[in-house]
């Protein structure tokens, strides 16, 4: 299964709006004489869904047969009561262009390279059905590509980033592109990295970062690593330190997977979370000292971002068309910028 297809029914719980309920989306009574695995069983009876959209269901949690939840291999029986839950009500998401400025770095007739601001969900959701940065493509670019099993509407998109992480997307324009970009994705010959500002002084310059990641069981809209291997996906993040700023350091995440929320809940799980983020503990005071002036100081930093200070700053792929390796770099946004001004004058300048 490709990151893309199984972050779809992540993405949507993930919004911020989204709380413990779920909502029925579908409800069936089995109406078979011999048993069948449930995903062929959907598949013959739900619209423009594929087999790979119905296991990333299943292995959320969200087919549920007899009040129960159950696996892709369930095999259904006659008269089984059958229902799909998901995080958020009934509600057609009807894509609407909205004529929403973009940072556009590259342009040519496959593909767009976008510069994403922080605080802009990347597709309409539960709690953001407008305002998104796909809304904002489709004003700007007619007849964006959808693959023929795109459940839940996403057209153009190969890869997606949070609604606080800023930098890099590529968006095709035709179906090749669009099939071409999402296999070099799944195939993992892109390459992708990030620069994240991680709580702590970090012990090597470099490493990695194994463990599979996984919804968590007791909050559905975050993940956690799972050491065992029992849940979630394998996923490895390499790193390297850029700078050190005494209790903070900046590295460059390199993905070797693509899981959500990869980079965050690799380094928590490593006890180092990102700068502020407030879903995984990094917007409290980690490392430092209890003088007032240095809660202070962190107050101050928190107030410049929004959310955890991680960017999206490179991207390369081999163009779908031409097989040319492209490649693409973003500058920090201004406010990531004066978080690291601000320690970078603290590690200087101050003594404790």
């Amino acid at each position: 299964m490709s990151e893309e297809d199984e972050s779809y029914l992540e993405d949507l719980s993930e919004s911020e709006n989204a709380g413990d309920e779920l909502y029925e989306h579908y409800h069936l009574i089995a109406d078979i004489q011999d048993s069948v695995r449930i995903d062929k069983f959907l598949m013959d009876r739900i619209p423009n869904v594929s087999r790979t959209r119905l296991q990333a269901l299943a292995h959320a949690d969200n087919l549920i047969v007899n009040g129960k939840p159950v696996k892709p291999n369930y095999k259904v029986r006659p008269k089984d009561d059958i229902s799909i839950v998901l995080p958020f009500p009934v509600r057609e998401l009807k894509l609407v262009p909205e004529n929403i400025p973009l940072d556009i770095l590259y342009e040519d007739d496959d593909l767009v390279i976008v510069n994403k601001p922080s605080n802009m969900v990347v597709h309409p959701g539960y709690g953001n059905y407008t305002g998104t940065l796909l809304n904002g493509l489709l004003y700007h670019f007619e007849n964006l590509p959808r693959k023929a099993d795109d459940f839940y509407g996403r057209p153009g998109l190969v890869h997606r980033i949070d609604k606080h992480t800023t930098g890099i997307l590529v968006v095709a324009k035709t179906e090749q592109a669009l099939t071409d970009l999402a296999k070099q994705f799944f195939d993992r010959t892109s390459d992708r990295r990030y620069y994240a500002l991680v709580w702590g002084d970090l012990a090597n310059d470099e490493g990695t970062i194994t463990g599979h990641i996984g919804r968590s069981q007791k909050n559905r809209k975050s993940f956690c690593v799972y050491e065992d291997g029992s849940h979630g996906k394998h996923a490895v993040t390499h790193y390297k330190v850029v700078e050190r700023f005494r209790y903070v350091t900046l590295v460059e995440c390199k993905l070797e997977t693509g899981r959500t929320h990869q980079i965050r809940v690799h380094f928590q799980y490593i006890n180092h979370p990102l700068f502020h983020d407030l879903e995984y503990g990094g917007d409290k005071i980690i490392k430092g000292t209890t003088f007032t002036k240095y809660r202070q100081f962190i107050d101050n930093a928190f107030k410049l971002i929004p959310g955890q200070a991680l960017h999206a700053k490179t991207l390369g792929f081999k163009h779908p068309r031409t097989g040319q390796w492209m490649q693409f770099d973003s500058e920090l946004p201004a406010d990531f910028q004066r978080v690291l001004e601000k320690w970078r004058n603290y590690s200087q300048n101050t003594q404790d």
